[in-house]
């Protein structure tokens, strides 16, 4: 095999525990090795945040922490990652540092499920800046992927929530994923968002998810007819049945359905996968008389809200493509920057001057204005006495996890219900209201005072 090492031939993802610490840029490691040959390693903060909120979002909800917190505290440098570096050029004394590599810092985040607002740090890391500049690249790759799967999924069962009657949402994407460490990850994110669980088997295993599924149009195309089909999957699955009905005609095919269910005394429900959705699942609903209709074909948020106010009939959606890929927004402006740095011995404020890039210095706090309803978000400096419930957790303290990781049920009933504390507006699928965020006074003053610091060297 062409481009790979023997040992991962039989794999279809190439990040395992021997080569998890080259999961970095090429820049992380050359920075690492000039920090220590020049015996340069002070304190510094390093903060996980975005921008702008991607298109048509008011908000986005925090995921994949999980999947970063586990990075930050198993990362090691075996005798794989060592030789392959070795063989790059770099110098023994940097390769033993590596070798012994072990985080030592404190870590705050946003638990996951949380929603997230521009500005606001989803993770900050405090440590020596040899171990806190070493995770940007993994934790971008982790938190901004994730947390866009869930924020689409959440969107989809606000479309639920808002128009129709708590119908089921099953991730059906796998097989759209960028891979299958996307698939995975994408099922998990989905759950967050409100999803009540996938199609993909390994993710029901990996994360104890509910696992769904039917039939493709090929179980059907191969038999005889419509009516073999099925009957011969009632024979083998018998009751709890779903039966594909649109790979010839959705009507006739529904009235097949009910027909075979009647003569095998079993109760099935059928699947819609194409046509007019809408006026198409009234027609059939009448012939089901109350049994369960699933629809899928290109489902999103927009799809399924349209689906419902224009009066369609379903007790479950089967989202694919659009959700996997985050399709409408298929990427999120997460950076990881330094924010504070240790000069004589006193941790310093540090920000960036760049035009559209300038980020708030030092260490920060998150603040929620808002019991039953959340009103406004305080973006403040860590320790700062301003309003509001603190939303970043201390995860890790000295190296150690001092945070025991909440079970993925947990997490999704958080997001359900710290979403719903949002504004109406925020939470529009179409041109959202924007959620305000104010700069406290004490980060506003630091800001300026930093700038004017720098503009003056």
């Amino acid at each position: 095999m062409v481009g790979t090492n023997a040992d991962d031939e039989d794999r279809f993802g190439y990040v395992t525990p021997e080569n998890l610490g080259l999961f970095t840029d090429l820049y992380e490691l050359t920075m690492l090795q000039g920090y220590h040959a020049a015996d340069h390693d002070p304190q510094a903060t390093f903060s996980l945040f975005f921008r702008r909120l991607p298109t048509d979002r008011g908000f986005v909800v925090a995921a994949g922490l999980e999947q970063a917190l586990t990075y930050i505290e198993t990362l090691s440098f075996g005798e794989r990652a060592i030789d392959y570096l070795r063989n790059r050029g770099f110098d023994e004394d940097f390769l033993a540092r590596l070798a012994d590599f072990e985080f030592t810092g404190r870590v705050r985040a946003l638990p996951e499920g949380t929603p997230v607002f521009p500005d606001e740090p989803l993770l900050e890391v405090t440590a020596p800046i040899f171990e806190a500049q070493l995770f940007e690249t993994l934790v971008l790759n982790q938190v901004g992927f994730q947390t866009l799967v869930a924020t689409k999924a959440a969107r989809m069962r606000e479309a639920v929530e808002r128009y129709g009657d708590d119908q089921s949402l099953v991730d059906f994407g796998s097989r759209r994923a960028h891979g299958t460490d996307a698939g995975m990850k994408a099922a998990r994110a989905a759950v967050i968002g409100g999803f009540d669980g996938t199609s993909l088997v390994a993710a029901g295993e990996a994360f104890s998810l509910p696992v769904y599924g039917t039939m493709a149009h090929s179980w059907v195309q191969s038999f005889e007819n419509e009516r073999e089909a099925f009957e011969t999957f009632l024979e083998q699955y018998h009751e709890d049945t779903i039966l594909l009905v649109d790979t010839y005609d959705t009507v006739e095919g529904a009235k097949l359905a009910m027909d075979v269910a009647e003569n095998h005394d079993a109760e099935v429900g059928v699947r819609l996968d194409s046509g007019d959705l809408a006026p198409l699942s009234n027609e059939v609903a009448e012939i089901v008389d109350g049994r369960p209709i699933f629809v899928s074909s290109g489902m999103d948020e927009y799809k399924i809200a349209d689906f419902l106010r224009d009066g369609g009939v379903a007790t479950g959606f089967g989202p694919g493509t659009a959700l996997t890929t985050s399709r409408d927004a298929p990427s999120l402006d997460l950076v990881y920057k330094l924010t504070e740095i240790e000069r004589d011995g006193e941790m310093r404020p540090s920000m960036k001057l760049s035009s559209g890039k300038v980020t708030y210095p030092g260490a920060k706090s998150v603040r929620r204005v808002g019991d039953g309803g959340y009103e406004k978000d305080v973006l403040a400096l860590r320790g700062e006495d301003v309003a509001g419930e603190e939303q970043l957790v201390t995860i890790f303290e000295d190296g150690d996890r001092v945070a025991d990781s909440p079970e993925l049920g947990a997490i999704a009933d958080r997001a359900g219900t710290r979403r719903r504390k949002l504004p109406d507006d925020c939470r529009e699928l179409r041109s959202p209201g924007t959620y305000p965020v104010e700069i406290s006074d004490g980060l506003r003053q630091l800001t300026n005072d930093v700038e004017a610091e720098l503009e003056a060297r």
